[in-house]
């Protein structure tokens, strides 16, 4: 929970209230444990007291499903979860992958909420559900009772046309998935509603929809000037990518597996997924969640792209076990085996800047966009090793910064929509630029090293 102060030359944060987010498995199903995330939104919102307004943002993909009197119907299942092992390649064979990607623009991920529906075909739950709403939309329904889907989640689901701006309706029901789930779609920046008195919440004029993607708002406060950047808002997951005007459909695109996302102010966000830190983030997890400053120390001593593995194979999505498996890629790809926890973490550092690389330029070739700096937001920025070879991998400036990206775009549709701030998004970036910290990385002469480590990996 985050509180903003925005003016015309303000940009201040104050993290009020941390809160764990941890899925819970029960009878072989990975579940988020949606009502203990709704109790801390609450408490979080009673510890920040009166404010304009109130805006959610949330992971992609994942949904809830209501009954007819909108009652919750279990708990949300996980993306991670296993349960859509082996639906891609059913689905599209029966739907075509040249039509699903021509009509919502998507990257085949085995999460997309397409393939969890189809999963969920002919159960009981799917069967008694009225409404399907993602994570945020879900959050704010039960702030306000008012349903609705925000445009730039609702994007991820494989289920939106991105040529009509509407739900697919045609896609949706050749999927079999009944077309009475989805609600009506809206905009950032538009009022959903004040919070439900029954709450009894602080004083607020309401809540206020964002771009309800965490990368969507992440994108609004990239301190870019100008259109020559690419992106990669970094955390669990790495999103790299350019802001276009419109989406790119090409077969070479869909071969490339790139994707159009709908972002704030009718933009698209063309990009990529890129496992991210999820894989370092799992291991610190396995091994007591150890200093991790100091294992960066280490880590940069080690030497540079010893050992590189393909970041983004499906072996290192599941949980649980990762310094083995980074061990056992190595051993399979032939690369030097990691002997260190130091060593591992160069290895997986060293992977995802090289990963980061072949997406930063294979954005350029298939969107037509040069760039000429690479802007790291969110988690990642703290990453001083991360950042700096990137820079060297890419053979551009990386600049750094804001860490809590997601939040401040965030807040700025908020207080644009409040009448706060105004203008368009560059004008939004300017204030970010005028008020955050941002640290500039530039490109050292490691890129003919990242590029035979390219090689070696094959990929």
């Amino acid at each position: 929970m985050v509180l903003g102060q925005v003016g015309r030359d303000t940009l201040r944060l104050t993290v009020t209230h941390r809160f764990a987010n941890e899925p819970v498995r029960v009878g072989g199903t990975l579940h988020w444990d949606i009502l203990s995330l709704f109790r801390e939104v609450l408490a979080g919102l009673r510890t920040t007291g009166p404010v304009t307004s109130v805006g959610v943002d949330s992971w992609a993909v994942d949904y809830g499903l209501l009954d007819s009197t909108g009652a919750l119907l279990g708990n949300p299942v996980h993306y991670r979860d296993a349960r859509t092992d082996g639906v891609v390649e059913q689905v599209t064979r029966r739907l075509g992958a040249e039509r699903l990607y021509a009509t919502t623009g998507l990257q085949q991920l085995p999460f997309n909420t397409l393939y969890q529906l189809a999963a969920a075909a002919s159960t009981p739950q799917l069967a008694a559900a009225h409404r399907l709403l993602m994570i945020p939309d879900l959050i704010a329904y039960w702030l306000t009772g008012q349903l609705g889907a925000e445009v730039t989640n609702a994007s991820t689901t494989q289920l939106y046309d991105l040529n009509t701006g509407t739900w697919a309706h045609d896609l949706i029901t050749d999927a079999g998935i009944p077309a009475h789930l989805f609600p009506p779609l809206r905009k950032p920046g538009t009022a959903i509603g004040p919070t439900l008195p029954e709450l009894a919440l602080p004083e607020t004029a309401g809540v206020v929809a964002v771009g309800s993607h965490d990368t969507a708002s992440a994108v609004v406060a990239v301190p870019a000037d100008g259109e020559h950047f690419a992106y990669i808002s970094c955390g669990t997951w790495s999103l790299v990518g350019v802001e276009l005007d419109r989406p790119v459909l090409t077969e070479a695109s869909r071969q490339a597996n790139f994707t159009n996302e709908g972002g704030v102010d009718g933009t698209i966000r063309y990009l990529r997924n890129v496992m991210g830190l999820w894989p370092l983030q799992e291991c610190l997890r396995n091994w007591g969640e150890p200093d991790l400053p100091g294992l960066l120390t280490a880590a940069a001593r080690e030497p540079a792209f010893r050992s590189v593995v393909d970041i983004d194979a499906p072996s290192f999505l599941p949980p649980g076990g990762m310094p083995e498996r980074v061990v056992e890629a190595c051993r399979l790809a032939g690369q030097p085996v990691p002997q260190s926890p130091a060593a591992v973490v160069r290895c997986v550092i060293d992977s995802l800047a090289l990963a980061h690389r072949r997406a930063v330029r294979q954005v350029q070739d298939l969107s037509g966009r040069q760039v000429d700096a690479v802007h790291i937001v969110g988690g990642g920025a703290r990453n001083a090793l991360l950042c700096q070879l990137t820079a060297d991998a890419c053979g551009l400036p990386v600049l750094a910064g804001p860490v809590e990206a997601t939040a401040i775009g965030n807040l700025l549709v908020q207080a644009r929509a409040a009448g706060v701030v105004g203008g368009d998004l560059a004008a939004l970036r300017r204030l970010v630029r005028q008020t955050q910290r941002i640290m500039r990385y530039e490109p050292g002469d490691g890129s003919g090293t990242a590029r035979a480590a390219e090689r070696r990996v094959g990929v």
